[in-house]
């Protein structure tokens, strides 16, 4: 066990909570530390503490907002190092991967303030001048899952702050304690009630987007519980940005070089043992090439090193959570009871820990679970087809829509399938790069609305258009 309480962030000061609950390191399946388990009333009182707040942080001048978001974003660098470790004991990723998560949270924070909020003047005639800006919502919720917990929590915090709104963070019951070692960072930077973090089980999350006086939630995570979340958002009629599931699928096309290629893919379905929303969980490879990459794939995959995070020459680490743990090993139950065929992995270890092998399938049918269902573990099928136009089609079948990926010798012909893609992010000969200042989004059951860049910002504020008659 961590020698050390951990305590929720609450009007600038520190909340032991009343009840507390475990928190397990997925790489020994072992409870190494105990977070507070918000209860209704302190989920009220941190509500109330930000409303008040809110009024004096719209007001603050943009350019002190500025000042202070990026003193916050100093302070979480300036102790990375304490902050990775943490994050490796409740997440299981690597500890490099950890380094790079909470510099890009800082990256974010850094990048995001450089953004700013437009006036648009629509109309400066001889009658009237008609200017539309945008003003901050209010008290705005932001809930964040598992297997980003950092990025994907400063991906919101940056422009909900930025805008001019108090933000509650709401990290997933499973990774609490990183975000609320970052909420006591923000403590003595940050205005009392700017800011808070709580953690808790399951109820809370329902108990902060049916809450009257939230005027937003963003939230990242599976498609089922985004629908959850806006039908309890509906109540009130708050703003919601769900950024949900996918089967993000990634094209192959001839005229490649193999073996660098491989590479890329590899690390493109499993970074992070898969679970990332962007990971490629469907790769469609064309017949002239098929063979040859599900060689250099087995062969890369072969050398991967598997194991805690925190040990050193690690590549990839556990599951984060047992309830993933079980749901992958359904669909490799399921892929073996159908006869598909492994080239690697396919196993369950009889191990400590939440820790499956990288499993390679070849082409397994277009209607199996393992193709349809997104996987968001280290399970990866290949898929062979003939014609750009067949590819497409099969892509586009999915009830999903978040990224895409394709890999050609042919630039322009990558360019024209990514065009036809139903997806909000295509990268073409890269993978998962993502920009503070560019749009992020998914189509269809992958989200609504979008973060990052300007348009991410414009969705913590709400447009007033003021108009003003001129003396005729």
């Amino acid at each position: 066990m961590l020698n050390r309480p951990f305590e929720m962030t609450i009007n600038g000061a520190p909340v032991s909570g009343a009840q507390s609950y475990d928190v397990i390191n997925p790489a020994t399946a072992q409870v190494f530390a105990r977070a507070p388990d918000c209860s209704s009333e302190e989920l009220d009182s941190a509500i109330a503490g930000a409303r008040a707040a809110f009024s004096g942080w719209a007001r603050t001048p943009v350019d002190d907002r500025r000042r202070l978001i990026s003193d916050f974003a100093a302070a979480i660098a300036e102790n990375v190092g304490e902050l990775a470790q943490l994050l490796t004991m409740e997440q299981g990723k690597p500890l490099k991967e950890a380094n790079e998560e909470i510099m890009a949270g800082v990256h974010w924070l850094l990048e995001t303030v450089k953004l700013d909020i437009p006036e648009t003047v629509s109309e400066d005639s001889d009658e009237r001048r008609t200017v539309t800006v945008h003003e901050p919502l209010g008290v705005v919720a932001g809930i964040v899952p598992w297997n980003f917990p950092v990025m994907l929590a400063m991906c919101k915090v940056a422009p909900a702050l930025l805008a001019g709104n108090a933000m509650i963070l709401k990290p997933a019951p499973t990774t609490p304690l990183t975000s609320l070692r970052i909420g006591e960072l923000a403590r003595g930077i940050l205005p009392a009630g700017v800011f808070s973090v709580i953690s808790g089980n399951d109820q809370v999350g329902p108990w902060l987007t049916a809450h009257p006086d939230i005027s937003k939630v963003s939230f990242t995570g599976s498609t089922a519980t985004g629908k959850k979340v806006m039908e309890s958002a509906a109540g009130s009629l708050k703003r919601v940005t769900l950024e949900l599931g996918g089967n993000d699928a990634c094209i192959v096309m001839p005229g490649i070089d193999v073996e660098a290629v491989a590479q890329w893919v590899f690390w493109g379905s499993f970074t992070n043992a898969g679970q990332v929303c962007i990971c490629t969980k469907r790769l469609y490879v064309h017949k002239d090439v098929y063979q040859p990459l599900m060689s250099a794939l087995v062969s890369y995959a072969a050398n991967i090193t598997i194991g805690d995070g925190a040990a050193e020459g690690t590549l990839m680490g556990p599951l984060q959570n047992q309830a993933q743990y079980q749901r992958v090993i359904g669909l490799l139950n399921d892929a073996r009871a159908k006869g598909y065929a492994f080239v690697a992995g396919g196993e369950i270890p009889e191990s400590p820990g939440y820790f499956l092998p990288i499993s390679i399938l070849d082409n397994p049918p277009e209607d199996s679970r393992v193709v349809q269902e997104e996987q968001f573990g280290p399970i990866l099928p290949l898929l062979k087809f003939e014609t750009a136009d067949e590819v497409v089609d099969r892509v586009n079948a999915s009830e999903y829509g978040l990224g895409a990926v394709i890999w050609a010798g042919d630039e322009a012909e990558a360019s024209a399938i990514a065009r036809r893609l139903d997806v909000g992010s295509v990268w073409v000969n890269e993978i998962q790069h993502l920009s503070p200042h560019a749009s992020f989004g998914g189509h269809k059951q992958s989200g609504i609305g979008v973060e990052c860049g300007l348009d991410g910002l414009l969705e913590y504020t709400v447009a007033k258009t003021i108009y003003s008659a001129k003396a005729q």
